[in-house]
């Protein structure tokens, strides 16, 4: 059992996406084929920032009203209505992937079924205290007026100083340097110096912190300083988190708008001093700059400082820049009441259930990752101030006449969780002592966040919290499988809550795959204009649309191609200053669009690229590469079919007939060993070996070497010989398809309704047909001896692309060490003369091979002789030779100048002195072999 980890709902799957897609599928076909109940269940996230967001635009660019307008139900109606009618592209894409999902089970994250559980998981967590309501800091958006998740935070690395844009300013905001200015201390000429890349934050400072053990300043522990603006005394406290090294030493202390500065005045209980609106304005703690924007705020505090006489210096300083993934905006923290999730218990559960082996991590690298995060987690905040969503089930508690005393909206004794207003009120009604007619319940305004219905989504798919067949039939699941980046966001959190409310693991197995990234390693962007939609790979794609007659346009129209690369960029979201620097990326990376590569050439790459480790830089040349593949399986399925002929009819069974040729039993040998390793490679999640031997046997193996030796044996065979032939033939072509179904279905179910079946009763699709298992058909022996010839046909391909032309049919005369090794070739005569292009071969033991050869040798067992005289122009070769070796003997001679310069060996680095020697081998090596080739030449001339 695998469920999908739900994408977003609001757009479009990118290759992540597809990689996701294709892995899974790929394991599901594999148990499918095996004869295991499998069960791949889809979904879809209902994404509330995200939603929210694409709604709003939409609202605004088409109606020119906001969400306001409308009020929340009429919203709410609005995001349905558009989640109807455009939210089912993600679907489209996942069939076209060709992902055997059971569709009849589709579940979106909303559908009431999951809201359901989502609103029971609620209340008992929060009953038994797990959830509860806490003012503390966290990623504030506001441009999104909401907290958002630490996954939705993007960071961007700065060198120095830089301008970016921030949404509702016109002009760019100055980011990336630091703000030196001074604090005079109070009753003192003394200032201390303090440093801070937000220096708009020092509005709402309530201290100065120093090193304990700095030298500097313990003179000043327990004294004060005055805020110049405030006109307040700020204490200067000691704590080790301050490091001495850094500017001066000491730090000035935001507890409401900085996590370090949070921890600090927690721990010496300093005021939190809140200076921002929801909006990002300054409010009337900012005194003189109450009513400006914060970054106006940033500028107009700068220049105050100046008048005072406080301002030190501005300099470059490298940092991070927090942004919101969704509205682009810089994240503030900020000082809110949020429901929070107690994960410290949990935690130690999952960290204990991975150190058992209950749950595996795959690969074991992430182990790591896994115990760092969840032995140093935080409660996790699940509030978000949306309108689309899970609303929380809670309910803040009062009465119209005082009889329950007025509380505040963070204190937990207000709050009772409910399925409905009844319910509240007779808890309410138990715990205030008062009647239920007296209670006046106001339901929390926020809605939770996307993670937590997802965190439930391996159970609240079978219809959780009912005990239905569903539930205890395919919970816990079998594998999870996903990208390494949501390995705590998503992952940890089904574990935590799968253990709890369920008491059992969601999954027995967790396999984390690399994230993909563009040819050039770059994450995947919309900026950079490097997002791939995987139905542009499928079914390719231009850079511009073509331009042609209406009725032209018209029908690419219908047939969904009327866009081209750059038109995708122009109709998203994208900053439209962004767009010519994402087109120019474009433009590099595929001068000519995309071509078309079909959903299997695509799965097939997409899996083949999985060793990669942390991060896969996916080349479109390189899924190219393998659509050429599935063309090679095309042709092969022709040839064979031509081969087989109407009358054909199979063995009833894989038994041989002992007819069998010794290339015949080579083949079903490979063929063993590729069963063999495709099945340890599913086992172990090795996708990459799986891909790599699959593709060695048919293209290398199957279609490189064994259809070229069944062509003479087509022609001169007698029946048996043949018979036995075409059923070898037929096993390789059968299990072959097979073994590729799970990472190519749409070909592989193509070609095998081409070829007969063994038995009537033989399943009707490749998709239920058994995987092929380890059979006993291996011969190591033979295997090896087959190895040498190829090294033979080899040698003998490259002495002939040295001389002569492809249809040249010479004579071949391979001169042995000794007489086995002789018997080996004379038994393999028939693949050495076809593989070789050789009219005839002839095998040697203490005899010459006849004058006029070009020669070459196979290790020290075989010298491999054409016979080229009067196949070639020998005056024409010794001329091309000649022409050659004055190359190589000029290359020889500067590198040997070069190498005897009198400083030689103290200017030129030992790299590069390395390099020249193995030039100057290799020229050496190469000048030997064209003298020979010469002096051969000169002898037939003689001849």
């Amino acid at each position: 059992m695998i469920c999908i980890p739900p994408p977003n709902v609001t757009g479009s799957l990118h290759l992540g996406h597809a990689l996701t897609a294709s892995i899974q599928d790929s394991l599901t076909r594999w148990h499918r084929m095996r004869g295991e109940t499998t069960l791949f269940n889809p979904g879809c996230d209902h994404a509330g920032i995200a939603t929210q967001v694409v709604v709003e635009k939409k609202l605004a660019k088409e109606r020119g009203i906001s969400r306001h307008d409308l009020g929340r139900d009429t919203f709410v109606d609005e995001v349905w209505k558009w989640k109807n009618e455009k939210g089912d592209r993600i679907y489209h894409q996942l069939r076209r992937m060709g992902g055997s999902y059971d569709w009849d089970r589709v579940c979106f994250t909303m559908d009431p079924k999951l809201s359901r559980a989502v609103e029971e998981s609620f209340i008992r967590l929060h009953n038994e205290g797990i959830i509860y309501r806490s003012i503390r800091l966290v990623n504030w958006s506001c441009k999104l007026n909401s907290a958002i998740s630490d996954i939705e935070v993007d960071k961007k690395e700065l060198t120095g100083r830089t301008l970016l844009s921030v949404p509702n300013y016109d002009e760019k905001i100055e980011f990336g340097v630091l703000v030196s200015f001074a604090y005079p201390v109070a009753d003192s000429d003394e200032q201390i110096v303090v440093a801070t890349t937000r220096v708009e934050t020092m509005l709402g400072d309530t201290a100065i912190a120093v090193h304990p053990n700095d030298e500097r300043y313990k003179h000043l522990h327990g004294k004060f300083v005055v805020h110049p603006f405030r006109n307040e005394r700020l204490p200067i406290v000691a704590d080790e988190f301050v490091d001495m090294e850094f500017g001066t030493g000491a730090v000035k202390i935001t507890p409401a708008h900085d996590q370090n500065d949070y921890e600090i005045g927690m721990r010496c209980k300093l005021p939190f001093l809140n200076i921002f609106t929801d909006d990002g304005v300054v409010n009337e703690q900012g005194g003189q700059f109450k009513g400006m924007k914060r970054f106006h705020a940033r500028t107009a505090v700068l220049d105050a400082l100046k008048e005072k006489g406080l301002y030190r210096e501005t300099k470059d300083n490298p940092m991070v820049v927090p942004t919101c993934s969704r509205s682009k905006d810089i994240i503030e923290p900020l000082m809110k009441p949020q429901w929070y999730v107690d994960c410290g218990k949990m935690a130690k559960e999952a960290i204990e259930a991975v150190k058992k082996g209950d749950l595996k991590i795959i690969p074991k690298i992430h182990e790591k990752t896994w115990y760092h995060w969840l032995e140093n987690i935080k409660p996790w905040c699940i509030s978000r101030q949306l309108w689309w969503g899970h609303r929380i089930p809670a309910y803040f508690i009062s009465s119209d006449d005082d009889s329950i005393p007025k509380g505040s909206e963070d204190d937990n004794k207000y709050w009772i969780s409910g399925h409905n207003v009844d319910e509240v009120k007779e808890k309410a009604s138990t715990r205030f002592g008062v009647p239920k007619e007296k209670i006046v319940l106001k339901q929390d305004e926020d809605v939770l966040d996307t993670w937590y219905s997802s965190a439930l989504f391996p159970f609240s798919i079978f219809g959780w919290p009912d005990q239905t067949d569903d539930l205890k039939t395919f919970y816990p699941g079998t594998l999870l499988e996903t990208g390494h980046d949501i390995l705590f966001f998503w992952v940890a959190r089904m574990v935590f809550f799968g253990q709890k409310l369920m008491e059992k693991l969601p999954f027995g197995e967790v396999y984390l795959h690399a994230m993909v990234r563009d040819a050039h390693g770059r994450k995947m962007s919309k900026t950079l204009g490097n997002v791939i939609d995987p139905i542009d790979v499928i079914e390719g794609i231009s850079l511009e649309v073509p331009k042609c007659s209406p009725f032209h346009r018209d029908f690419f129209s219908y047939c969904g191609c009327s866009q081209g690369l750059h038109q995708m960029l122009e109709k998203g979201n994208l900053d439209p200053r962004e767009i010519e620097k994402a087109k120019a990326g474009q433009k590099q990376d595929f001068p000519d669009g995309i071509p078309e590569c079909g959903t299997d050439a695509l799965r097939f790459a997409l899996c083949a690229y999985t060793s990669q480790g942390r991060a896969i830089n996916l080349d479109v040349g390189r899924v190219v590469g393998y659509r050429h593949f599935c063309n090679k399986l095309w042709n092969a399925m022709k040839f064979s079919l031509r081969a087989f002929g109407p009358e054909f009819k199979p063995n009833s069974t894989e038994e041989l007939s002992g007819k069998e040729s010794l290339v015949d039993q080579w083949i079903l040998s490979r063929l063993s060993a590729t069963v063999s390793t495709v099945n340890a490679g599913f086992h172990d999640y090795d996708f990459s070996a799986v891909t790599s031997i699959l593709y060695n046997f048919w293209l290398y193996e199957l279609c490189d070497v064994y259809l070229e030796c069944l062509k003479p044996v087509l022609k001169d065979a007698d029946k048996e010989s043949l018979a036995a032939s075409l059923n070898v033939l037929y096993t390789c072509l059968d299990t072959g398809l097979r073994l590729l179904h799970p990472f190519m279905p749409f070909v592989t179910e193509e070609l095998y309704q081409r070829i007969p079946r063994r038995r009537p009763d033989c399943p009707p699709s490749i998709c239920v047909t058994p995987y092929p298992e380890n059979t006993a058909l291996s011969n190591s022996q033979l295997e090896e001896d087959f190895s040498f010839v190829q090294d033979v046909v080899k040698t003998t391909r490259n002495v002939r692309q040295d001389y002569l032309t492809p249809r040249a049919r010479p004579h071949v005369y391979y001169v042995c060490s000794a007489p086995p090794v002789a018997k080996l070739l004379q038994r393999f005569e028939l693949a050495l003369t076809t593989l070789g292009y050789a009219e005839e071969i002839h095998c040697l033991v203490d005899e010459k091979a006849p004058p006029g050869c070009a020669v070459a040798t196979v290790e020290d067992k075989c010298e491999v002789h054409l016979l080229i005289k009067g196949l070639v122009d020998v005056d024409r070769e010794i001329q091309k030779l000649e022409a050659k070796k004055e190359k190589v003997s000029a290359k020889l001679q500067k590198l040997n100048e070069a190498i005897s310069a009198r400083d030689y060996l103290t200017k030129v680095p030992e790299n590069v002195r390395q390099g020249n020697d193995e030039k100057i081998q290799l020229n050496q090596t190469e000048l030997e072999n064209i003298v020979k080739a010469i002096e051969r030449f000169q002898l037939m001339q003689k001849e």
